[in-house]
């Protein structure tokens, strides 16, 4: 069986695994990843199956990212681990603790709840597949393509670093986009009814975002009763990202005193 890629930042024995949302790469994270490092954490920054520099799969499921990520924490002989997912990841870190929580430490999930989502990445998906590098030959111009699909230009950003050069004449997507342009629906699944943890966990959530609403709080207390649900003010979906400050205290002060 493949192994996922990872980058681990830092030499501890107290890990911490990090899961990227859809169409990002464990990469996003490496500021985050460098101030853990020198809290005393191990890093691990996973790239999920047909994202960043993971093989590729025709299968992909919540079901195939959760046997990766079990082979990862075996393979490298990791023991009672803290698991830390984004959007899919976060999806790919409950299905994980429902699994094996007798295996891991707590877990932190960012701006996603276990319910089910309707599909809404269509027209970004749409754009990334209609992406021609025979004749696009830079990122501006990969930019200017998008932007037919893609309005925003944060969004854009974010999706254009899944550009790299193949070779030293030709760009591609570091993404497998011909499998992942069909997966909005495996992606948007929700937890089977009765999967559930009792591990310590962490929801957090942006005030602006709506992927996590009041109402999902008794979703969440039903799959995982030990949960705390805890806001970051001014931040969207990329919670992370837009308030990294407040983000990283949030979780660097649960994180201590829970583990």
């Amino acid at each position: 069986m493949n192994i996922v890629h990872s980058s681990i930042i830092g030499n501890s024995e107290k890990d911490l695994l990090i899961l990227h949302g859809f169409l990002g790469m464990g990469d996003n994270w490496k500021t985050h990843a460098k101030e853990w490092a020198e809290l005393g954490y191990r890093v691990h920054l996973i790239d999920q199956r047909n994202h960043g520099r993971s093989f590729w799969s025709d299968t992909f499921s919540y079901e195939s990212m959760v046997d990766d990520l079990a082979h990862y924490c075996k393979a490298h002989s990791l023991k009672n681990p803290i698991l830390l997912g984004h959007s899919m990841g976060g999806k790919t870190v409950m299905r994980y603790a429902c699994n094996y929580s007798k295996e891991l430490s707590a877990l932190v999930i960012a701006d996603i709840a276990p319910k089910e989502y309707t599909p809404h990445h269509q027209l970004i998906l749409q754009g990334l597949a209609a992406l021609d590098f025979s004749i696009i030959k830079s990122r501006n111009q990969a930019d200017e393509a998008l932007a037919f699909y893609v309005k925003d230009k944060n969004t854009r950003q974010f999706l254009l670093k899944n550009i790299y050069w193949e070779t030293p004449e030709r760009l591609g997507l570091r993404i497998n986009i011909n499998v992942l342009k069909n997966a909005s629906m495996a992606i948007g699944e929700g937890l089977d009814s009765n999967a559930q943890s009792s591990l310590p966990t962490l929801f957090l959530k942006g005030e602006v975002s709506d992927y996590i609403l009041d109402q999902d709080h008794l979703i969440i207390k039903h799959h995982f009763p030990n949960a705390e649900i805890k806001e970051i003010a001014n931040a969207g979906h990329w919670l992370h990202a837009e308030q990294p400050s407040a983000f990283f205290k949030q979780v660097t002060s649960w994180l201590s005193t829970t583990v």
